[in-house]
């Protein structure tokens, strides 16, 4: 058992068999403990380890299988853990082209393509920049969080193109991660968006996740969110206007979900071909991830192909 059992809310898991991935079931002794959270605790395993088990339908609260991450427990209910695979996050690599922008010590920049996941959620998914990124660089596998997340230390959205930054080692992995948590990366950003918006501009949104599967993200003024929001500067540059729509240099400061998307969508000008916070009126949101940079880690990716077409579009 970990440390901080008793703390958590939740009686000492028992265990059958030697591997903590087995047969355990346990009491909650406390209200409103996280389901992923008590999984983690109890299994002395990873969150992400935890949510594939949950995906597996593996765990069972009062004999029912529960798949949400977020399900608040009710003191005196039983969780069970029935016999799961002991790689069941393990990575599969996969054949899928990647495009290697550059790389350094620990490091590696891949130029991910739009409509590809950065990592898989499901070890029975058979393709993410990550899988392909293993296939070259076998050393990923166990990196950071480990599993289907090894590696990860920042994440482009699924339609979205760009630089993407992986970890090839441990230290690579903290270096990484502390220069994203700490605002320490300059990164850019290419947007094709509806109206004109002003030449130079600066905006901060209070941000908060509103719904899961699939992810929305609402927008505050800023000092009108509530605790679970998140302070969201950034910046923008207007490099063309391409009639009544145009192309946007960003600066980001934080990375916090769909930030730029709902940004824009805020000041009355929704990316193109964003469904969710505007319309379907392209392939997909045009949104590109052309720089990013700290220290010697520095990688560019030019547009690509479907962004330049949208652009040649409203170029005529």
């Amino acid at each position: 058992m970990a440390a901080s059992a008793a703390g958590a809310g939740v009686a000492p898991a028992r265990h059958e068999g030697t591997s903590a991935m087995s047969h355990a079931s346990w009491t909650v002794d406390e209200e409103g403990i996280r389901l992923d959270r008590s999984l983690a605790t109890n299994l002395e395993c990873s969150r992400s380890r935890a949510r594939s088990l949950l995906q597996l339908g593996a765990v069972l609260v009062d004999g029912h299988i529960v798949r949400d991450k977020g399900y608040l427990l009710d003191a005196g209910q039983e969780v069970q853990v029935l016999e799961a695979p002991q790689q069941l996050d393990q990575l599969a690599p996969a054949k899928g082209e990647l495009v290697v922008l550059t790389e350094g010590d620990g490091w590696v920049a891949v130029d991910k393509p739009a409509g590809l996941p950065v990592h898989p959620l499901r070890a029975d998914e058979t393709d993410s920049l990550l899988q392909r990124v293993l296939a070259h660089y076998p050393q990923i596998d166990g990196v950071g969080e480990g599993g289907l997340r090894s590696g990860v230390v920042h994440r482009l959205d699924v339609d979205s193109s760009g630089v993407q930054l992986f970890a090839l080692d441990e230290p690579a992995f903290s270096r990484l991660r502390v220069g994203f948590a700490g605002h320490r990366f300059d990164k850019s950003y290419r947007a094709i968006v509806h109206g004109v918006p002003e030449q130079h501009g600066a905006l901060e949104l209070d941000l908060e996740i509103v719904r899961h599967r699939p992810a929305k993200v609402g927008a505050l003024a800023a000092g009108e969110g509530s605790k679970a929001s998140r302070r969201c500067p950034l910046r923008w540059r207007l490099r063309e206007v391409l009639g009544d729509c145009s192309l946007v240099e960003v600066r980001p400061r934080t990375g916090f979900l769909h930030q730029i998307r709902v940004s824009f969508a805020w000041l009355g000008h929704p990316l193109l071909g964003d469904a969710l916070y505007g319309q379907a009126d392209a392939p997909r949101h045009m949104l590109h991830a052309s720089h990013i940079e700290m220290g010697d880690i520095e990688a560019t990716a030019e547009d690509p192909a479907d962004f330049k077409a949208v652009l040649e579009s409203l170029r005529s």
